[in-house]
């Protein structure tokens, strides 16, 4: 089985236009938790995911601490929380985003989200434009069917 066997073909997506607030509501509307950014012209630009949302409301040293007792709700906190108001999903997403090609077998796919800890590929074509997105669960459902077959 290949990635176009399994990939969802018709792909929400955001473009780099879009306000981080507007691509926020966009994720909790659709219960997803992360969306490509596509340009004008159907070329992948990026991936807005919360994650990246999270990175940019919380200080930059939290990683380098590990685990400790956050204050609830800083003044820092709440600006930056603002702020996604005016900041361009452009800004936030992430420009290096694991992809694949439509013939890519869902071995090699999977290889992929492991190796590279993705959650979800973007299908690109030859002209790397966007023909598809497969999730992690997408894979699992396929190799679900073909043990019961």
């Amino acid at each position: 089985m290949k990635a176009k066997d399994v990939m969802t073909k018709e792909v929400v997506s955001i473009l780099p236009e879009t306000t981080a607030k507007e691509a926020m509501l966009l994720l909790e509307k659709m219960q997803i938790s992360g969306l490509p950014v596509i340009d004008e012209e159907g070329r992948l630009a990026g991936m807005f995911t919360e994650k990246d949302v999270l990175a940019y409301i919380l200080p930059s040293y939290i990683a380098k601490v590990g685990k400790f007792i956050y204050e609830e709700n800083p003044k820092s906190t709440k600006r930056k929380i603002s702020e996604l108001n005016n900041i361009k999903v452009s800004q936030l997403m992430r420009k290096t985003v694991a992809t694949t090609g439509e013939d890519t077998t869902l071995c090699e796919v999977a290889r992929i989200m492991l190796t590279q800890k993705a959650r979800r590929l973007l299908v690109i074509d030859k002209s790397a434009k966007v023909v598809g997105i497969i999730a992690r669960c997408d894979v699992l459902k396929a190799f679900s069917k073909e043990t019961e077959a």
